[in-house]
């Protein structure tokens, strides 16, 4: 099995590699917060509550949940909103997955069908599905017909995404990218 390194800790990396549930939230909490603390929160959610199970999760009291998830260090600079969108998440692994996540991508007719199972769920879009399906063509050998053209620059060779990150190094020249992707953006180009 692989070992992923994207949240750049051994235990939280660990469990990625290992829950294909915590690397979906891990996906799910990528987003206007570091990468690799993004990563890093399916681990502290597992510390808190116990447990990653989909089900469990979609059970809890939102409210106790919302506590857990927003108890310093936070999973999410909104950590509040994130455990909503966790539980979100967790129930439609549960009611339109029987609660194996690992059926999204192994169920999979095609690349662009990935793609667009992952886009339907709480919390991705168009742009964060081509991302996961990516990351998990590149890192975890889920390569589905057509994947490449279904995720577009993301399949191509370089440090454009979390799926790229495969140490500190690749995460930093991920972060280059993005920071000179932002630039140019702003400037107009």
């Amino acid at each position: 099995m692989v070992t992923l390194q994207i949240a750049q800790d051994p235990a939280a990396d660990e469990l990625l590699s290992n829950d294909p549930f915590a690397l979906l939230a891990g996906m799910l909490l990528d987003q206007q917060f570091p990468m690799e603390r993004a990563f890093a929160g399916p681990a502290k959610v597992l510390d808190r509550f116990g447990t990653l199970d989909p089900e469990k999760i979609a059970m809890a009291d939102p409210d106790a949940f919302a506590d857990l998830c927003a108890t310093p260090p936070a999973i999410h600079r909104y950590g509040r909103s994130m455990a909503k969108r966790l539980q979100d998440l967790a129930n439609v692994i549960v009611a339109e997955y029987d609660g194996d996540t690992t059926r999204i991508w192994t169920e999979a007719t095609s690349g662009a069908d990935l793609v667009k199972r992952i886009n339907a769920l709480p919390g991705f879009g168009e742009q964060k599905a081509k991302i996961f399906t990516a990351l998990l063509a590149k890192q975890l050998d889920v390569k589905p017909k057509g994947w490449t053209t279904a995720v577009g620059d993301y399949g191509k060779k370089g440090f454009r995404s979390v799926a790229d990150v495969v140490d500190e190094e690749s995460l930093n020249k991920v972060r280059a990218f993005k920071k000179e992707a932002k630039a140019k953006a702003k400037a107009g180009a």
